[in-house]
């Protein structure tokens, strides 16, 4: 196998046919122009050997299933299609769970991208999930700085590889991109979360001398769940202000989006409790409340995403605009991940407005 294979490792049991899972591989690998094998296993001693004859070529994805094992002594990316414990093993450097059989496509592009597109890992605490992928365009600098926070409704089976592709095509644009990992609420709680969020972006700051950072243009991208977490940080923070903050797809207010059950009630599994006109960690956080922000903004929904988000992006863009914000909104064929993705048109006119904005 040559640097561009990627071996997938799958327990017995883990998939009950082998030729859906071989098909989904197969696309995401083309996609990618790289290429692979499925590595099926009948039984314990079988996906063992798997594993170790696996393990010199380099990082590796590995489907366990129900098998236990110690992934401290290899590379692997790993991926298990229900929700479970997040594993920890020195040797994992992603897992992937949660995503049903889908996550296979996912595993690809998180091996494609630091394969191919290596960032510099910044920790901002002990937590393994308190860290920033950053990636530097090449050329003198200074240039500006590309935040990215990654959505999905706030829950742990959504992680900062949703991002990857779209830091990737911000680098080449000449931005240096931080793409932010969080703690979750359900395995930590909502002021984890926030907290996470703004000592991410504080530490950031700190490497502008390290990575030539052009603080003076920074721009904040929130995805989905995270657009709600990127503009409560324009609102919170004080000192380091970003000089544009984007929407994309954001949950951006936690009133409406409660009351629907959004994400099957995800906002107040997120913050401990449905909403009320009392509460204070909803009006902290829902960025409808927040408003003004003092930040200029762009609202960005696709004409396909779902009814409630789309409504939710017009609704804040007005009253942003009623309360004196500088916001711009920009609507275009697309659903809810075509607005990170760097193959659609609509991240194309999103990247486009952002640079004009800057």
């Amino acid at each position: 196998m040559s640097h561009r294979d990627l071996r997938v490792v799958v327990g017995p049991g883990a998939v009950t046919d082998l030729r859906t899972a071989d098909e989904l591989l197969s696309r995401s690998l083309k996609a990618r122009g790289v290429t692979g094998e499925l590595v099926p296993t009948a039984s314990a001693s079988e996906f063992e050997t798997a594993v170790h004859a696996a393990a010199p070529l380099g990082e590796f994805v590995v489907v366990p299933g129900s098998l236990s094992r110690n992934l401290a002594d290899v590379a692997v990316i790993r991926v298990d299609f229900g929700q479970c414990e997040s594993d920890r093993s020195a040797g994992v450097r992603a897992h992937i769970r949660g995503r049903g059989l889908g996550g296979l496509r996912y595993a690809v592009d998180s091996w494609y991208f630091h394969r191919f597109h290596p960032p510099t890992v910044v920790t901002y605490g002990r937590h393994p999930q308190q860290r920033v992928e950053m990636r530097i365009p090449s050329g003198p600098g200074p240039f500006p700085v590309a935040v990215l926070i990654h959505g999905g409704y706030w829950k742990p089976w959504w992680d900062s590889d949703l991002m990857d592709a779209m830091a990737v095509d911000l680098t080449a644009r000449g931005y240096v991109t931080c793409n932010i990992e969080y703690r979750r609420p359900a395995e930590s709680d909502w002021a984890a979360t926030t907290n996470d969020v703004a000592t991410a972006f504080a530490t950031i700051a700190t490497t502008q001398r390290t990575h030539r950072l052009d603080l003076d243009r920074v721009v904040v991208f929130g995805h989905s769940a995270g657009g709600q977490l990127a503009v409560r940080l324009a609102a919170d923070t004080a000192t380091l202000r970003p000089a544009l903050v984007v929407s994309l797809a954001g949950v951006l207010d936690l009133r409406i989006a409660d009351q629907r059950r959004l994400g099957d009630g995800a906002v107040s599994a997120a913050l401990g409790h449905r909403y009320s006109d009392e509460s204070e960690v909803y009006r902290r956080s829902s960025p409808i409340e927040r408003l003004p922000i003092g930040v200029r903004q762009l609202v960005v929904c696709g004409l396909d995403d779902e009814p409630d988000l789309l409504e939710i992006s017009r609704h804040y863009t007005d009253r942003a605009k009623a309360s004196n914000d500088r916001v711009d909104i920009l609507e275009s064929p697309g659903g809810h991940f075509a607005v990170i993705d760097p193959e659609s048109e609509i991240w194309q006119q999103t990247a486009e407005r952002v640079s004009e904005l800057l």
